[in-house]
């Protein structure tokens, strides 16, 4: 079994995808989460190295000029996210699976730079209406950024045909029972 592998978890904010990618990383044997770099000031709950390497705006803009990344979007203003091609690295060379928890452009990105060695899965939400519904229950975001987010994620869902697995997210359960079997018929070749 080649296990220089990727599986791309992509979805609007609010979808999942996260929650989604946890259980996968628990249930899939040599599975490891990449950790993206960003430039946006981490949550408080947030760890640096172990959610995000939280970096600043000129290291990150360094690190594009060296072709560090393998792929790296500006998702808001000034709020950059990459994946660097050290941590994809350090991932196959442990003989782990990569996993990435990124963007829909991002996981568009990492699709086309990993070719048949990536899975890409688009997380979708039932609707605008549950992904707004659970944006607010997480407390993390203004009014201001939620609206943004729920713009934005209008647009995301379109691009759900770029991926090579849906997974509908409306019942947790099944979403992720859904998820792991996609993934074990991906790595089985």
């Amino acid at each position: 079994m080649n296990l220089e592998k990727v599986i791309i978890f992509s979805a609007p904010s609010g979808a999942g995808k996260t929650t989604i990618t946890r259980f996968i990383l628990e249930k899939v044997e040599r599975s490891e989460f990449s950790v993206s770099a960003t430039t946006r000031p981490p949550r408080s709950h947030e760890k640096n190295g172990f959610d995000y390497y939280f970096i600043s705006i000129e290291d990150f803009k360094d690190k594009i000029e060296k072709d560090a990344f393998v792929e790296w979007e500006e998702v808001y203003s000034q709020h950059f996210y990459g994946t660097l091609k050290s941590e994809v690295k350090r991932i196959w060379d442990k003989g782990n699976i990569v996993l990435f928890d990124v963007d829909v452009k991002g996981g568009i990105n990492l699709k086309k730079y990993f070719k048949e060695k990536a899975l890409a899965i688009f997380i979708m939400p039932p609707s605008i209406q549950v992904l707004e519904e659970r944006l607010r229950k997480r407390g993390t975001e203004t009014e201001a950024a939620i609206q943004m987010r729920i713009a934005k994620a209008s647009k995301e869902m379109e691009y759900h045909k770029d991926f090579d697995q849906i997974v509908l997210n409306d019942d947790l359960v099944s979403a992720q029972n859904d998820a792991y079997k996609k993934i074990l018929n991906f790595i089985k070749n």
